[in-house]
């Protein structure tokens, strides 16, 4: 079956070479999008108190820059740039998030190749609406990527495109980690639309995630399974995901875990330029290994649209992160506790 799907994108691109030879030539465009924070932060531990993470400031967290070129009618291609903090060497890094050539063969037929959106975390995004404040709960507790290195093919069909989906053959470390290993990965989702505004999707990944080295090899596979329902009209948003996984953080070690999770939105527009929005997450992270090890989290805050491409919204969030731990004895379930307040913005043009 995954000698079948690596066929199938290969055989679809050769194909379409022909295809592209009389195409008239497209434009280029350039776009971006940023996200912004000024937070103050409380954090503190149940074993050791206040952490050093407590404080205010402003974050840039995400400064991404698109440019893509359209070829033809067909062929296309895409950079986006992104960068992040390092807190580790004082240094923000700049690196490639989206790196791909395009086939678009029809509207049932969208081939990527390279590094490109993955079939999940972009498309939850999407429904969620509020991907500035926070990521969903996959991303936020890193149980996926957002894009990855690859062969990509989607797209929509049906009545006004009623069915969605998507596939992927990654490398499967994520768009900061395009090394290759001895084996690939795989994901897909599929979405049905029975009624405007109304999404049912249902979405997997199985692989190494790039750890299965030929002189290391892999212990584990990492699975995750995963299930979406959200409606969406012009003032309403309200929507729940929910995923289970297994092995995700231990896939080099011999011990099996697992892991599962919920998420659940909604937003409303009060006005044409104001919303208010709130949302509530509760994962179990180790349910074999460390039972205790849990994550709650919500937020809730005020949308405001202060012009076309601008948004910034007034945001409460809280945390706590369960554990066990063994310092001090005896053993004991510990937590971190987060509370954050401030503004938070997104910029796209």
């Amino acid at each position: 079956m995954r000698c079948k799907l690596i066929a199938v994108a290969v055989a679809a691109a050769v194909a379409s070479v022909s295809m592209s030879a009389h195409a008239a030539t497209g434009d280029t465009t350039i776009g971006g999008k940023m996200y912004f924070d000024f937070t103050h932060i409380n954090q503190k531990n149940s074993d050791t108190g206040t952490t050093n993470k407590t404080g205010t400031g402003t974050d840039v967290k995400r400064f991404y820059l698109s440019v893509t070129h359209d070829f033809n009618s067909i062929w296309s291609a895409n950079l986006t740039t992104d960068f992040d903090y390092v807190p580790s060497d004082g240094q923000t890094n700049l690196f490639v998030k989206k790196a791909y050539v395009q086939g678009k063969f029809s509207n049932a037929a969208v081939l990527r190749i390279g590094s490109a959106d993955m079939p999940w975390i972009p498309f939850v995004e999407h429904q969620y609406g509020f991907r500035y404040v926070e990521n969903t709960i996959t991303d936020r507790l890193h149980f996926a990527n957002s894009a990855d290195w690859g062969l990509h093919l989607g797209g929509k069909v049906g009545g006004n495109g009623s069915f969605t989906y998507s596939t992927a053959v990654v490398n499967g470390g994520g768009y900061k980690h395009p090394g290759r290993s001895k084996s690939v990965d795989f994901a897909g989702r599929a979405a049905f639309m029975p009624i405007e505004g109304l999404v049912i999707a249902v979405g997997g990944y199985s692989g190494k995630l790039g750890h299965d080295l030929q002189n290391s090899p892999a212990m584990q596979t990492a699975t995750r399974g995963d299930a979406l329902v959200a409606y969406t009209s012009k003032r309403l948003r309200v929507g729940g995901e929910y995923f289970t996984a297994k092995n995700w953080n231990n896939v080099t070690s011999p011990m099996a875990d697992k892991a599962d999770g919920y998420s659940l939105w909604a937003s409303y527009g009060l006005t044409d330029t104001m919303t208010a929005f709130a949302r509530y997450d509760s994962a179990k992270l180790s349910k074999n290994l460390d039972p205790a090890k849990k994550d709650t989290y919500y937020n809730a805050g005020i949308e405001f649209a202060i012009t076309k491409g601008f948004k910034l919204a007034a945001v409460y969030k809280h945390e706590k992160g369960d554990y066990t731990s063994m310092v001090p004895m005896p053993v004991h379930t510990a937590n971190t506790k987060t509370d954050e307040i401030g503004v938070w913005g997104e910029v796209a043009f």
